[in-house]
């Protein structure tokens, strides 16, 4: 007798993992109906080592894909051979569901920066959840609006805005990126480096230290290692 994880048998437990990883990146979506776990098909999962890639610009691809655990990289490349940063992400994430959605090639690549797990969601369990889980479509398009608007508001920031309004607003737009934990002040937690945040910001590592330091002076940034707790610059908050 074939094994569940070889047959077409729901894994439940897996399932409700996945579930869960897939309500913590969509604020606001209430609780997967119980009987979902059971009927969602089987997903296939990959572990990536850091340095791999998950899916490659220009590639096709038949899912999008639920990040975990872990933190990837998403860049575009360009002719010269070098690669543009667009964001990094730390799991639990969504990625490539505009590529997924349009039948398009992928505009960037998306390669893992640590060891990260990705489970593939194809067109059967994306049909599953859109049509038996209430309110999974509403919060997917307030995702997609959220970081529409964001890449928006960065290229208007790269064009004309002064690097202290590029570097808040790319932290604005991590915290939407990444589905930031907010603590019991109101402040976003995010998995960012300043190398990281420079190249998003389109502001040098040296210019975006400085900014970076008043901000921590000024009690609106905490910076740690890899990390940043930030108060959000719609609403500044003085720390207490």
């Amino acid at each position: 007798m074939p094994s569940p994880q070889n047959s077409q048998v729901p894994d439940i437990s897996t399932n409700a993992r996945v579930l869960a990883a897939l309500r913590a990146c969509l604020p606001g979506l209430p609780a997967a109906p119980a009987a979902l776990s059971g009927t969602l098909p089987p997903l296939r999962r990959r572990t990536l080592a850091a340095g791999q890639t998950l899916f490659a610009q220009g590639q096709r691809t038949q899912a999008f894909y639920l990040l975990e655990h872990g933190s990837l990289a998403l860049e575009i490349g360009h002719h010269e051979g070098a690669a543009s940063l667009l964001s990094e992400l730390a799991g639990p994430a969504l990625l490539g569901l505009a590529g997924f959605v349009t039948a398009r090639p992928s505009s960037f690549e998306a390669r893992a920066t640590s060891p990260s797990t990705v489970w593939a969601i194809g067109e059967a369990p994306y049909a599953l959840l859109m049509d038996h889980w209430p309110g999974f479509a509403r919060a997917l398009m307030r995702r997609f609006a959220e970081h529409f608007d964001g890449n928006l508001r960065l290229l208007g920031a790269a064009r004309h805005a002064p690097a202290g309004e590029r570097l808040a607003q790319a932290l604005d737009t991590l915290a939407h990126e990444q589905a930031a934990p907010v603590d019991a002040d109101g402040w976003y937690h995010l998995t960012v480096t300043q190398g990281v945040l420079a190249q998003l910001a389109g502001v040098s590592r040296q210019g975006t230290n400085a900014w970076l330091r008043a901000q921590q002076r000024e009690r609106r940034v905490v910076l740690g290692y890899g990390w940043v707790r930030w108060a959000g610059s719609a609403y500044p908050r003085a720390m207490t």
